[in-house]
């Protein structure tokens, strides 16, 4: 009997997103949904409520599933009590029954107040920690607005080293006036903090942050193209050198076990549900691919739930949309995207973009799959655009 594919062998499988827009300090790179937390103790309460009252309604809606992966992510759902984080990960288990240990990842940030908290955050069903570092130096630190030194966030990952079995942990590179190998130097010294994943991402500028308007301006200078690409280069000599395989774009493992369960899960195409403010999900309904996205603002949310209408937005994808979704997805990753998907939009090895990209070195056919190259990663927008307009 052939195999079924990756997606049709887990097609009953449910990944949960949970977002918690509350952060201490908003970072100025950060185009994400969040909002400050101060004084905000009842709103928080009736957020945690809602998205209790979410996620038991969206269950009802789509049905009998198999639970693959909870994801809190924000935000800061480090700053969410221990209890509230509790009775959604209970909930996700008795509305989706899961065979084995499901990973439950929450993110974090390593300020002394909220490592307080790890011990009581495992207690509560989470079993692996992303931590966002983001740099080793108090001097970027300060330039990326966050609200702990380079000494809190090695205290803060040798408490959670103890706290959690699984540990990843962000970092940012192609800062201003970064050179490679200060770069090099500093992972070299996170790479001693004992995480067995890691996540480094390169800055970018969006216009609508803080650094947006002040590269606008003039006054915030990134590296320049050739300085980034020599960046790119120097973070994937130093983690292959120590064992981290490059399994997606920006997401480096030490070997198959330490790979985000939950990440691989949706970059394959599976089907995900997002609740809390602003969060996107997709769901398989009636053999379609439905996209949704929750209502932005808290208050908007929070009423959307109580009247049956959490989401602003939902789409039904065309199966050609979900096909160029799984491209788009699966492309990132060392699995690559299947050679199905891009024959059902034309693409094929005989002639066009994907027989010419293969030609170029970009791309590469692995058995039943299509994988970028090593040269092609490090420009895979561009060769995304050209596979696929």
């Amino acid at each position: 009997m052939t195999p079924l594919p990756q997606r049709e062998r887990g097609r009953d499988a449910l990944a949960l997103y949970v977002h918690w827009p509350y952060c201490a300090r908003i970072c100025p790179y950060c185009d994400f949904n969040v909002v400050r937390d101060r004084g905000r103790t009842e709103e928080a309460e009736r957020l945690a409520a809602a998205i209790l009252a979410d996620l038991e309604a969206q269950a009802a809606l789509i049905g009998p599933r198999r639970l693959a992966s909870i994801f809190f992510g924000g935000g800061t759902p480090s700053l969410m009590t221990p209890d509230s984080v509790a009775t959604i990960v209970d909930r996700a288990h008795s509305l989706f029954p899961a065979t084995g240990v499901v990973e439950v990842t929450l993110e974090a940030n390593p300020t002394d107040a909220e490592a307080s908290r790890f011990a009581a955050l495992r207690s509560a069903g989470v079993n692996r920690l992303s931590m966002g570092v983001q740099a080793l130096d108090d001097a970027s630190l300060t330039l990326l607005g966050r609200n702990h030194s380079a000494a809190e966030a090695q205290r803060a990952v040798a408490v959670a080293a103890r706290a959690f079995d699984r540990l990843s942990i962000d970092l940012i590179y192609a800062r201003p006036d970064q050179t490679p190998a200060a770069w090099a130097d500093e992972l070299t010294q996170a790479l001693d903090m004992g995480f067995e994943h890691v996540s480094p991402y390169q800055l970018t500028i969006e216009s609508t942050t803080a650094f947006g308007r002040a590269f606008a301006r003039g006054t915030l200078v990134p590296p320049d193209e050739d300085q980034a690409a020599a960046l790119y280069e120097t973070t994937q000599a130093v983690l292959e050198a120590a064992r981290f395989e490059a399994y997606e774009v920006s997401n480096h493992a030490r070997g198959p076990a330490a790979r985000s369960a939950h990440n691989m899960h949706v970059w394959r195409g599976g089907d995900y549900l997002g609740v809390g403010p602003g969060a996107h999900g997709r769901l398989t309904r009636d053999g379609s691919r439905t996209t949704t996205i929750a209502h932005r603002r808290i208050g908007d949310y929070v009423a959307g739930v109580a009247g049956g209408e959490p989401w602003i937005e939902q789409e039904v994808l065309s199966p050609s949309g979900a096909a160029e979704e799984r491209i788009l997805l699966g492309l990132r990753t060392v699995e690559g995207a299947a050679l199905d998907d891009l024959v059902a939009l034309g693409r094929t090895m005989a002639s066009g973009p994907l027989a010419d990209l293969v030609a170029e070195g970009f791309l590469t056919v692995t058995g039943d799959h299509v994988v970028a190259t090593r040269t092609g990663r490090p420009v895979l927008d561009g060769v995304l655009r050209a596979l696929l307009t």
